[in-house]
């Protein structure tokens, strides 16, 4: 094959399947429609429940182990139980539950704490959202995988 006909061949083909692009912006525009929800109800949430200047972050704190307990129950259905659309698990997973858990306040949160003088709560508070979210996610996914079973005929 010469170089031109080699040339024709990789036209035809790029032509036959959709762009990459194309194919990722419903994803894309799921995770972000997700994420702005997911962030506004955190948010919602931090305003509800102030943290007081060098006091614990209990809102925060329970922002992420509620939201890993979600994502354990979420991952259990949509993988073992019911066939998801496609882009379900982008908006839900990625996006509502990406939004509503935030690494990046936990951390500001730890440094203010320091800050503070308070590094004792800091480290507590690092070492708590980190054993609780673990224990929320692996709890909430035995807990549905056993409800589940127990359901099935």
């Amino acid at each position: 094959m010469t170089a031109p006909e080699a040339e024709s061949v990789r036209v035809r083909a790029a032509a036959a399947r959709p762009s990459a692009r194309r194919a990722q912006a419903p994803v894309v525009a799921v995770v972000a429609l997700g994420g702005a929800l997911g962030a506004t109800a955190r948010y919602a949430w931090s305003l509800a429940w102030p943290a007081p200047s060098g006091g614990f972050p209990w809102a925060t704190f329970w922002t992420n182990v509620i939201g890993c307990a979600v994502i354990g129950v979420f991952m259990v259905v949509i993988t073992e139980v019911w066939a998801a659309h496609r882009l379900v698990r982008p908006f839900f997973g990625t996006g509502v539950l990406g939004g509503f858990t935030t690494f990046s306040t936990y951390a500001v949160d730890i440094q203010k704490l320091v800050a503070d003088g308070r590094p004792r709560t800091g480290l507590a508070y690092l070492a708590a959202t980190l054993g609780a979210a673990l224990a929320a996610v692996w709890l909430a996914a035995t807990a549905t995988r056993r409800v589940l079973k127990g359901r099935r005929p």
